[in-house]
């Protein structure tokens, strides 16, 4: 992608959607930090289901240690990999409690240290829960990087580090919301819907998906 197609690429997805958000459903940081943990190779419809039955009793780090891990496990075992999920949460909880007073750190460093908490996961709590300009980068994020020649990269590491560069400041705190959305929907994996793309005109691969 050009660098003089940058800017109208994301405003296009922001005039289609001025106030991007998560689909995970959450009422405050730690229910954020929850779902993220526990979205992991997993939908965001398959951990709000898991969490409506969860949050109602348990929605703070205090709460789940309450709850006890057989009951967290219970709760969450509707989703993939959910034995060590809710292990991986519980501890969080426990470190959250015993080192933060009970609050989701604002810092990168301490919430890497959470287990079950990855770059991703971090970066999706700085930026969703704080307001800080980071990309999460997951599937869709990578995907769409790399096929639009937004921000090409061979690991999600390198596509973070491109977007951080290339992205204009103005739209960068709500950027990585407009590349999930735009993978999830209609910069699909295997048939992207090239036809109905609005920024189809500024991504590289437009001549192999669109008819003639």
């Amino acid at each position: 992608m050009k660098t003089t197609d940058i800017e109208p690429f994301f405003a296009t997805l922001k005039a289609a959607n001025p106030q991007p958000a998560s689909e995970l459903e959450y009422t405050n940081v730690f229910e954020l930090l929850a779902a993220v943990l526990l979205s992991a190779q997993a939908t965001d419809a398959g951990v709000n289901k898991a969490t409506r039955r969860l949050f109602p009793v348990a929605n703070t780090p205090a709460k789940v240690l309450a709850l006890g891990l057989p009951a967290l496990t219970e709760a969450v075992k509707t989703i993939g990999l959910y034995r060590n999920k809710a292990r991986n949460l519980y501890e969080t909880c426990r470190i959250l409690v015993e080192r933060h007073g009970g609050e989701v750190p604002r810092t990168r460093e301490a919430l890497e240290a959470l287990p079950g908490v990855g770059r991703k996961t971090a970066n999706v709590v700085l930026n969703v829960a704080f307001g800080e300009p980071t990309m999460a980068v997951d599937t869709h994020i990578f995907r769409v990087g790399n096929r639009t020649g937004l921000a090409p990269g061979k690991n999600p590491l390198e596509v973070e580090r491109k977007l951080l560069e290339r992205v204009p400041a103005e739209y960068r705190v709500d950027a990585h919301h407009w590349l999930i959305l735009h993978g999830r929907y209609v910069c699909l994996a295997r048939q992207p819907r090239c036809a109905q793309c609005a920024v189809a005109a500024y991504c590289d691969s437009r001549e192999l998906f669109l008819p003639g």
